[in-house]
């Protein structure tokens, strides 16, 4: 195996074949990735991450596309993490988010990392927050987290990105899609996307609704009218701006590129953007300890012993505050 050092070095001097074999050993885990994580992180902590997240059919893709293009003329180095669904028959994923970006694929300040998710929800995959890192560390600036558009468990990006982008777009089905538990409060922007098509309009009329304080919205569920009371602005402070887009023109791009712009200098000012950090990587020490404790007790318990309080589980023999105390006695 190649020195993972070695090709982060390579990496941060432009290499983005060593780059690509950089992630691929992240992705992988193990003791190898642990010590590569190590090493990198130091040197994180610089890039700008902007998470886009929002229904299938939105047109993300193609919106993460226009954006790089615009970050590039501003002469601003892109990497794209783009997680796509795995099939739950063969853990297999298209990872087609080159092919809708074909116009920044070839651009040497652009780099697009395609993941699968392999099974994990919340709308990124395991090691998506590492890849992330090593693209801070070998020295992007602006790094975009598309997230797998599969509705409202996508809220784990409001823990992995500094501005959260939610997409919709009209003629996508019910317009309580919308407002699903999560997802709207995770919006520092929102954006509606596909803005010349019919619909346009009473999408961003339901989206203002939602945001007005004591306006309820009004909207479509199963073919019935519903009335839904206010929803607070999702970030004490800031008050998620709702833009229009048509991604494949580039209409109302520049306007989006300005508001990411404002909500950094909000963080900065409000203080709010060291908060998020320290939020973030409390939940990360939380995630990896869980992980890690979990693998402990399976190592030293033995699978035997599990599969043995599981089958007096499933027999009402003990309860499952009753199993944790036994395993943890073991340890």
């Amino acid at each position: 195996m190649q020195d993972p050092i070695a090709l982060f070095e390579r990496a941060r001097a432009g290499d983005r074949r060593a780059l690509a074999r950089l992630l691929s050993l992240l992705e992988d885990d193990g003791e190898v990735a642990s010590r590569l994580s190590a090493h990198l992180f130091p040197y994180t902590g610089n890039a700008y991450v902007i998470g886009i997240t929002g229904p299938p059919g939105s047109g993300k893709s193609t919106l993460v596309n226009a954006l790089a293009r615009a970050y590039r003329e501003r002469g601003e180095t892109v990497g794209i993490v783009a997680v796509d669904p795995s099939s739950p028959f063969t853990g297999g994923a298209l990872l087609g988010d080159r092919i809708r970006m074909q116009d920044v694929a070839g651009d040497p300040g652009v780099f697009i990392r395609s993941m699968a998710t392999r099974g994990r929800l919340g709308g990124l995959a395991h090691a998506t927050r590492e890849v992330v890192r090593a693209l801070d560390a070998v020295g992007f600036q602006r790094i975009m987290v598309e997230t797998v558009g599969a509705g409202q468990v996508e809220v784990d990006i409001a823990q992995a990105a500094d501005t959260v982008i939610v997409v919709q777009a009209p003629g996508l089905g019910d317009d309580i899609q919308a407002i699903k538990a999560g997802i709207l409060e995770i919006a520092d922007i929102l954006v509606v996307n596909k803005a010349d098509r019919e619909g346009a309009a009473a999408t961003l009329h339901i989206l203002r609704s939602m945001l007005s304080l004591g306006q309820p919205a009004v909207v479509r569920h199963h073919g019935r009218a519903m009335t839904i009371q206010h929803v607070e602005p999702s970030r004490a402070g800031w008050s998620p701006p709702i833009l229009q887009t048509v991604a494949t023109t580039g209409k109302g791009i520049p306007e989006l590129v300005e508001a990411i712009e404002r909500h950094r200098i909000y963080l900065e000012e409000s203080g709010e953007g060291e908060a998020r950090r320290r939020r973030r990587i409390a939940e990360e020490l939380a995630a990896l300890a869980r992980e890690r404790l979990w693998a402990r007790v399976v190592h030293q318990v033995g699978r035997a012993r599990l599969d043995g309080l599981v089958e007096q589980l499933i027999r009402r023999e003990i309860d499952l505050h009753t199993a944790v105390e036994r395993l943890l006695k073991e340890l």
